[in-house]
């Protein structure tokens, strides 16, 4: 298949974004039914830019991370439909010998648990310095160096002798660096981190997201940032993508997404983030549960929680509407209310 890497799009020849998800449908095969995982995500993210992903767990977010990857669980996922371009390629009609070399080398993944991601029997400069022997074939004495320099390089502390210490001798925050170490080793185009900081305390999550931050700056990479946390995004991402029942169901800049959310689950994340000035208070919550994949309400997946609902959005699935040059929601009712037929 020929690249076609910095095609020009549309009139203007202006060039595709690094990454494109376009239209995606993943299904899960299992004993009770189908389950629709994700049902026609897109979003892109351009050199350089922090995009979040967010929303509870099973909506779709770390799946189609997955897919990205090419590390779904297959035979019982399969990718329905959709495109996932890097630089114009689409990375779902290359044969798998293709595809693996683009995973680690050009799009790198790193993955929620540490612990359970590192291989507990190898020590972790033997683990990080895999990366360079495998795909660069590089010397044992070369790829030891390297894995000291990129431990070096996300600040773990006598980076020579700990490069002898096994996972288990380290602390949660640690091995997530490892983690990373081993994602950026190559010089990923595209690094996805899934929840990050999960199980971290604050000051470490903080540390975490800081050296994310640096080393995106540094390298020019794009950085996909998976979390149900925006308290944890507000100061690094660019943009956001809201996802919920396997779909978009806003994106947009940063800080309009603090300042006016377009949609009713996105305002409801954004109510249950701990405040200061609300000390004392009880902290407000989203009522009800995530649906069921398996049996998906036929229109708005997110009706049955929602104070704004109407018969439209019983029956209708909504599109992302156009809100703005550089945001879209998937809400029939705040659609009319920026329109003004509400009020």
């Amino acid at each position: 298949m020929s690249s076609t890497r910095g095609r020009p799009d549309g009139p203007a020849g202006a060039r595709e974004p690094l990454l494109v998800i376009d239209d995606l449908h993943v299904e899960f095969a299992t004993r009770r039914g189908v389950v629709k995982a994700v049902n026609g995500v897109s979003y892109s993210l351009e050199p350089g830019e922090t995009l979040a992903v967010l929303g509870e767990s099973g909506s779709g977010k770390s799946v189609t991370a997955q897919a990205i990857m090419g590390i779904l669980d297959t035979p019982s996922a399969r990718v329905r439909g959709g495109e996932i371009r890097l630089r114009g390629t689409n990375l779902l009609a290359l044969r798998e010998d293709a595809r693996s070399r683009v995973r680690g080398r050009r799009i790198a993944m790193v993955f929620q648990d540490a612990l359970s991601a590192l291989n507990p029997v190898f020590t972790v400069g033997s683990q990080i310095g895999e990366m360079f022997q495998v795909h660069l074939g590089d010397s044992r004495r070369d790829a030891r160096r390297k894995a000291i320099e990129l431990m070096d390089r996300v600040r773990i502390p006598g980076a020579r002798q700990r490069a002898h210490d096994y996972p288990h001798q380290f602390s949660g925050g640690m091995r997530q660096r490892i983690m990373i170490a081993m994602a950026i080793a190559l010089g990923p185009e595209v690094l996805i981190a899934d929840e990050p900081t999960t199980a971290l305390d604050v000051t470490v999550q903080a540390q975490i997201m800081e050296l994310l931050a640096e080393l995106r700056r540094e390298s020019g990479m794009g950085l996909i940032l998976i979390t149900h946390d925006l308290g944890v995004v507000a100061d690094v991402a660019d943009k956001i993508v809201v996802m919920y029942g396997g779909r978009v169901v806003e994106n947009a800049p940063v800080h309009d997404i603090y300042r006016t959310p377009a949609h009713p689950y996105s305002k409801g994340l954004l109510e249950s983030v701990p405040r200061i000035d609300r000390k004392g208070r009880e902290l407000p919550a989203i009522e009800g549960m995530p649906p069921d994949p398996l049996a998906l309400p036929p229109g708005c997946a997110f009706t049955p929680r929602c104070s704004f609902r109407q018969d439209n959005c019983l029956t209708d699935v909504p599109p992302l509407y156009r809100i703005g040059p550089t945001r879209g929601s998937a809400c029939h009712y705040w659609r009319e209310v920026l329109d003004g037929s509400h009020g």
